[in-house]
């Protein structure tokens, strides 16, 4: 570790679970180049602590109350960019993975890791480097992979059928797309025809599965 002149690691650790927080601080605490100044368990108590103590290093959990990691990694890298972040969860969801790359974190390995590689993403990390875990690195592929896999299956389709797509996932019948789009029902029924054709798909069912498998429905709306 190319540490400027040898002085330790200053780590803040932000978990909500004490148990794992405690361990974590123990193992941490057996490194001569370390010094954990701070612990906290939620994630506003961590971007205060940052603001006063400016730590070389955060240690954060995904899951907590008051800001979860995501947030507070994001506030601290546009607030405190020196700061490093180490996101170190049981969460190996793609969307959050993606969620913390886009918010600049450092490193993310999960809390199953040993400490080898522990000790390895902070080194790297602190040698202003970044540590993704294996693992974690494979869920970001998969996710490029399927989109690579969505924008092929949706590039089938034109606009307009994209926008006949959505409105049958919302229960619109083909009288009612022609009046919303201002165009026959006949007009109506060749889109789905074509849609049929193009997305492989014999029945509804499948025209929904397809929909969802594509992130063509919004289920948030």
């Amino acid at each position: 570790m190319s540490n400027e002149e040898n002085k330790p690691v200053r780590v803040l650790i932000a978990d909500d679970h004490q148990m794992f927080l405690d361990g974590l601080k123990a193992l941490l605490k057996r490194e001569k180049n370390i010094q954990v100044i701070g612990e906290v368990s939620n994630g506003l108590d961590a971007f205060e602590f940052i603001r006063k103590q400016q730590p070389d290093l955060l240690i954060t959990d995904i899951s907590m109350p008051g800001m979860s990691g995501v947030e507070l990694t994001r506030q601290v890298k546009m607030t405190y960019p020196e700061v490093k972040v180490l996101v170190l969860s049981m969460y190996n969801d793609r969307e959050i993975v993606s969620e913390i790359l886009m918010s600049e974190a450092e490193g993310y390995i999960l809390k199953n890791t040993g400490r080898q590689e522990l000790m390895n993403a902070i080194n790297r990390i602190v040698d202003n480097s970044t540590y993704y875990s294996n693992e974690v690195l494979n869920i970001m592929m998969t996710r490029m992979k399927r989109q690579k896999t969505i924008e092929k299956n949706t590039a089938l389709l034109t606009p307009r059928e994209i926008e006949i797509v959505k409105l049958i996932m919302e229960e619109f019948s083909s009288e009612e797309i022609a009046d919303k789009l201002f165009i026959s029902k006949r007009t109506v029924d060749t889109h789905r025809k074509n849609i049929i054709q193009k997305t492989n798909t014999r029945t509804l069912v499948g025209l929904i599965k397809f929909a969802i498998e594509n992130n063509l429905v919004d289920f948030h709306q």
